[in-house]
Parts: structure tokens; sequence; C-alpha cells
């Protein structure tokens, strides 16, 4: 198995120019890009229609000897089962969706649907994105939530996501839900029960993104094996765990950043996960596809984080081993 490519997310890059920031990937250390459908990262309804698009695009990458390897999509996908479409999703839709939850949803929709086309026009496999959820604001149970309040919220994001789920199919391409709060699968419990949603339709898997498991305590070692054939492509991401008797996990309504919230996202081999462990699991369930970084680190200039990150996940990452320690004493 050859090494897995190091790439990097662009979704919290979006305000440098995609060619600037390919420039400066390409000084990092990096092999490719995850593509954020944002910004002028990518226009999907171009590159759903236009092939010259794509090829241009790829090309101004190229120059800079960076490849594409997946896109995402995640504020689009999360209005498909936002139960309110508020205004903190203004800036995800056009100006004519404000204010309008369904217009919001229906534009959401679409969007996936040509995210599917667009990928595999630019010759990508995978698309990462949110999901949204109807029944998030029920995770705790007051006031009291039903058995039957959560299996019609299942039931409802597999009416809304399994015909976008079959262009995708049709596309030869993946929808890769990144497992994380706010979404109809947030834990391993969840995202099983999304899987049986849909009745694991093949177009829907995970991006493993093991920072949004480790505050919940869950351990992302056990969720790679869980879902080994399920994982399409990996965020690599750090957080940190900071409870000190006065802080708890749920935020306390802080920012990131805030010395006082219970936990926090880190610079990578700056938090408290095992990523070691992750590359020995991803070793042994087979997985070769992208180690892309998704750097947030509200604590530390990002340039310089980014840098460190790249650099960091290619001494982390190492080939399996294809024979056994203590062959040589074989006779």
């Amino acid at each position: 198995m050859t090494k897995r490519p190091i790439t990097l997310c662009t979704g919290q890059w979006a305000d440098i120019p995609i060619v600037e920031l390919a420039k400066k990937a390409a000084e990092w250390g990096y092999d490719g890009l995850e593509l954020a459908c944002w910004g002028d990262h990518l226009d999907v309804e171009k590159a759903a229609v236009d092939l010259d698009y794509c090829k241009i695009h790829l090309e101004k990458l190229a120059k800079y000897g960076m490849k594409v390897y997946a896109i995402s999509n995640h504020l689009a996908g999360q209005l498909v089962c936002d139960p309110n479409n508020d205004s903190r999703s203004n800036e995800f839709a056009p100006d004519y969706c404000t204010g309008h939850a369904e217009k919001k949803r229906e534009w959401g929709i679409d969007m996936m649907k040509k995210s599917a086309v667009a990928a595999k026009n630019l010759g990508v496999k995978v698309v990462n994105g949110f999901t949204g959820s109807s029944i998030w604001h029920y995770f705790y149970s007051f006031p009291p939530v039903t058995n039957a309040m959560i299996d019609k919220g299942f039931e409802h994001f597999a009416e809304l996501w399994n015909p976008i789920l079959d262009v995708f199919d049709e596309n030869g391409a993946k929808f890769a839900l990144e497992v994380h709060p706010t979404e109809i699968a947030f834990d391993i419990v969840t995202a099983k029960r999304a899987l049986e949603a849909v009745n694991y339709h093949k177009a829907f898997g995970f991006n493993f993104d093991p920072s949004h498991l480790h505050w919940q305590m869950v351990d992302p070692v056990f969720f790679i094996h869980e879902f080994h054939d399920r994982i399409y492509h990996c965020h690599m991401k750090d957080a940190a765990l900071q409870l000190n008797g006065r802080t708890g996990i749920l935020g306390s309504h802080l920012n990131f950043g805030h010395p006082e919230r219970g936990w926090d996202f880190r610079s990578l081999g700056r938090g408290d996960i095992d990523f070691e462990e992750i590359i020995r699991a991803f070793n042994h369930i087979g997985y070769t596809g992208p180690l892309s970084v998704e750097w947030e680190d509200s604590g530390m200039d990002r340039e310089y984080g980014a840098e460190e990150a790249c650099n960091f996940v290619k001494q982390l990452d190492f080939k399996t081993s294809g024979i056994a320690f203590d062959a040589a004493f074989d006779k």
C-alpha cells in the first residue's frame, strides 16, 4: 500500500482566492486539495454543466502540482434537513432564499444533486458534506422526547436524502457525511441508524473526523472498525478536552478559542487525539484515501499551523507491513 495523499480542506480558507491558496498549499508541502464549494474555490452550478470550466479550474491548480481529491458542500447539505433554516444560514444560500426556510431546503437539495454531477465532471469520486437534522435539538430528552419522534427524524432524513443519493449513484460518486453535532449522525449509534435509514445505500458513507468524536468521549478508532467499509474520506483534525471541574463538554455558549470552554479544536498533534492509532486502524481496514487536513485552531496563526500540520501528517503516516516481524526466524 502506498502512502495516502495529504490534502488541505479549503473551507476555512475561502477568503483566499483558490489559485493563491494552491500556491501556498504547494509551498507548505501538500499533495492536493479538498475543494470547498464556496468562495471562488468551486462553483458547483458551473461544474455540473460546463466541462470547460472544470478543465480550466483543474489546470489552474495543477500548475502548482495540486490535484483535487474530493469536494465539500457542507453548507448546502446542512439546509436539506435543518428544521428551521433560520437567519444563521442566510449566507449559505442565494439572497432570494433569505427568510424562506423551504426555499433554502429546495436550493440545498438541488445543489447536492448538482454536486454529484460536478464531481463526475471533475473526475472526483467523493463529495463530503452535512445532512442537517430535524431531530438534533432533541439530543437531551427534555421536554420528553418519544421514540416515535426520533424514528420520524430518521425517516425524514431518508425521504429527503435517498433521491439525492440516487443521483450520486448515477454519477459514480459517493456522499461522505461528516459525523458531527447538528447532523443526523453525530456518534457511532446514530451513524448506524443513519445507514439503516437509507437501507445501506451504497452511495452513502462517512467522512471520518476524529475531532468531533473525541470531545464526546467516543473513541475514534472504534468508529473506524465499526464502519470499515463506509469510510470514504478522512479529515485530520485535533481537539483537546479542557475539563477542570468548572468547564463542561457542551461548550457553555462560548465561542471557539474562549479559555472557559470545556473543549476546543487544536492544530494537529497539539490536542489529545492519538493519531498513530488512527493510522494503524486505517492500515488494518485498508483505507487508502486522502488524509485531508481541516485546519482549525483559534489560538494559532493559520499559515504556520497549516504547514506544521502537513509535516505532522507526513511524519505520522506509514505503510503497513507486508510480512510478520519474526518471519526471518522461520526455517
